[in-house]
């Protein structure tokens, strides 16, 4: 499937292994994804996020990245979904934080004489970058650019879609302003 990648969309892989090899993490996850995307520059994805309104605010959606890493990767609906059952998410982190250090819930392993060489894509990544190639063929489309990786990241129920979605990015509105009105359907 990779050779059906564009450069961009190469180097929104690549970079997203960077990062987690970078953070120390077990494995590549969909966050990474949406962080590599978030650092291209003059590419369809970047151009499609800056007409939705995100130019200035990609900071804002690393920060809401990390807090949800810090929640061990889960979302905000989740965390509330657990609130209802009487859990109080940001208390577990401060307890376990308070105890192992501040990002001990992340997943991150630098601390844990974690063997060296690339890390695994996770099934989020994978389901991610599956979901791309069928968006891309969905819209008629021969290769995966980044535009649909960061398609296949808001069409996916998770931490990047819930993170964009509250900055205004949704699968919808990304699908208009990459392909034009009446094409907000998901790809599924």
């Amino acid at each position: 499937m990779f050779e059906r990648f564009t450069k961009d969309a190469r180097s929104v892989v690549t970079d997203a292994v960077g990062l987690a090899t970078q953070a120390g993490a077990g494995s590549v996850e969909a966050e990474h994804l949406l962080l590599a995307v978030l650092d291209r520059e003059a590419t369809r994805a970047s151009f499609a996020l800056d007409a939705l309104g995100l130019g200035e605010r990609r900071e804002s959606v690393r920060r809401a990245v990390d807090d949800a890493r810090r929640r061990a990767g889960l979302s905000q609906a989740e965390a509330e979904a657990l609130a209802g059952l009487g859990i109080d998410v940001s208390e577990v982190v401060a307890r376990v934080e308070e105890m192992h250090g501040v990002g001990a819930m992340s997943g991150d392993r630098k601390a844990k004489g974690w063997r060296s060489g690339r890390p695994p894509f996770g099934r989020g990544a994978k389901k991610t970058l599956e979901q791309s190639l069928r968006i891309a063929l969905a819209h008629g489309d021969r290769y995966i650019g980044d535009e649909h990786v960061l398609l296949s990241l808001t069409a996916r129920p998770g931490v990047p879609a819930e993170v964009l979605a509250d900055h205004g990015v949704t699968h919808e509105a990304l699908t208009r302003v990459l392909y034009g009105e009446g094409q907000g359907r998901k790809a599924g």
